[in-house]
């Protein structure tokens, strides 16, 4: 019986072996986990690629980049670029705008989004099905088309120049794919729980806090990450609304680091910027990436 369940039991999940090639199955033991392991290694290769480039390139001096061979490390690291780069009042006015701006429209859509989401999985009212469709109906409507219409709103509510069109809308449950994917979440959680919640006396508002939100942390990860990925990522909407300076976000000062009328490009300091602009990016998502893979995961296999 012992050698019939040995014989039976893979040497890796389900779900993996099932994705391995076929002439991958043929091999055995330790020499499988091997092959396995030299190709993971080398498409890690391929993708650290330009990260391994970048952050080369941010320690070469100028002439080294105008070299026409190619070469991923410098000569001798040129540490001085990145005291340049701190050195920048610009650069660190920057810097600390898009660490005001990111967690602001972080905490106003986070909150709202799953107060929506939680209404449109566990609360039962009159029309929600409609108001539902319709909300992702604006998932039709691209950027552009509602580009003009908020301008012309946040210039008469006297926003522009300010920070309130990059935070305050995040506070008004922006975001129909996020609050979808929310949602899908919450269907999967027993409604038992809810109903002995409301038999112990709890609103809907403690149902949400006590117990949909920290079944939901999964999802909430998810959801989290994208939008300070993209928040942090984010050119046009910053460069639109700010229109001073000293409001400029990061990704506006790398921009604005590439000025073609420059000779020679000084590539070597936009890629220092590059590097601290891109390195709190991957501290977070090296942070919850469990949480982002179980939310993206759990999430995919939910029925609305």
């Amino acid at each position: 019986m012992t050698s019939a369940a040995s014989a039976q039991t893979p040497t890796q999940p389900v779900s993996v072996r099932r994705a391995l090639p076929p002439w991958l199955h043929s091999l055995r033991g330790p020499l499988r986990l091997v092959v396995l392991y030299a190709i993971l290694f080398s498409l890690s290769l391929f993708f650290l690629f330009p990260l391994v480039w970048m952050v080369g390139t941010s320690l070469k001096t100028i002439e080294e980049v105008g070299q026409p061979q190619l070469s991923l490390l410098p000569a001798l690291p040129q540490w001085e670029n990145y005291v340049r780069l701190f050195n920048d009042p610009a650069f660190i006015r920057s810097y600390l705008n898009s660490l005001f701006v990111t967690p602001m429209v972080l905490i106003g859509t986070v909150t709202s989004i799953t107060l929506v989401a939680f209404a449109f999985s566990r609360l039962q009212w009159r029309g929600r099905g409609i108001v539902f469709v319709l909300m992702m109906g604006t998932l039709m409507l691209p950027y552009q088309a509602t580009l003009i219409p908020q301008y012309v709103l946040f210039y008469n509510l006297n926003w522009i120049r300010t920070f309130n069109p990059i935070t305050l809308p995040g506070f008004f449950a922006g975001g129909a794919a996020l609050i979808f994917l929310l949602r899908q979440f919450m269907l999967g959680i027993p409604r038992e729980l809810d109903e002995a919640a409301m038999i112990d006396g709890a609103s809907p508002l403690r149902i949400w806090w006590d117990v949909i939100l920290p079944l939901s942390r999964p999802a909430i990860a998810t959801v989290s990450v994208m939008l300070a990925v993209g928040n942090w990522n984010s050119l046009v909407t910053p460069l639109i609304y700010l229109q001073r300076a000293e409001l400029f976000t990061l990704p506006i000062y790398v921009a604005q680091r590439l000025n073609l009328q420059e000779s020679p490009i000084p590539w070597h300091d936009i890629m220092a910027a590059s590097v601290a602009f891109v390195t709190p990016v991957l501290i977070t998502f090296m942070l919850t990436q469990r949480y982002f893979v179980e939310g993206i995961t759990f999430t995919g296999s939910k029925e609305g």
